[in-house]
């Protein structure tokens, strides 16, 4: 009888022992399986967002690109053209030099006082070019409205319709820029 016990006991707790593992092993495939359906949902919201910020990356990034060329143009143009204030202010004096030059004299004071002006208007032009200021074409050129002001239209057998015939103010460009358009005679 007693071993009839021990076989009853010994069974009980095998069967004991299946029954726990056999629950284990179904709690653990059952939390496998909610599990898993909790992550399917999940992983297409994830690769939605995660492709979302990536774009928004790039668009930062080509944002902040364009911040700094957009800055870095801007400054490069503030010290190309920060100048232009005192060469527009200049060159009235450049126009009055020229126009005291154009003064006949027989006179050896005048002559000196003519060489005297030449030199001085002789260096503020060359200063003027050092700061990247070029004088416009005109005479002969064909007529540009981004660069002439026409201010006469006239008839000529010499010249060709559209092409500058006279100057009555010379034109400046600092650098790329026009500053002042030539004043000119055009011919019809």
């Amino acid at each position: 009888m007693e071993e009839n016990k021990q076989n009853q006991n010994l069974n009980t707790d095998e069967t004991t022992e299946q029954q726990t593992e056999a629950e284990t092993v179904e709690v653990t495939e059952e939390e496998v399986v909610q599990a898993d359906l909790v992550e399917e949902p999940a992983t297409p919201d994830f690769e939605a967002q995660l492709a979302e910020a990536k774009a928004s990356e790039l668009r930062l990034r080509a944002d902040f690109d364009n911040f700094k060329r957009r800055n870095r143009i801007e400054a490069e143009n503030r010290a190309k053209y920060s100048s232009q204030t005192i060469v527009e202010k200049l060159l009235p004096l450049v126009d009055n030099l020229d126009r005291a030059l154009q003064i006949e004299s027989d006179n050896e004071e005048t002559k000196s006082v003519l060489a005297g002006v030449e030199m001085v208007k002789r260096q503020l032009v060359e200063t003027l070019q050092n700061e990247g200021v070029i004088e416009i074409p005109a005479v002969g050129e064909a007529f540009d409205p981004n660069l002439h002001q026409a201010v006469v239209q006239e008839p000529s057998e010499e010249h060709e319709s559209g092409v500058v015939t006279a100057e009555f103010q010379k034109g400046y460009k600092l650098h790329d820029r026009v500053i002042r358009p030539s004043m000119v005679k055009v011919a019809e």
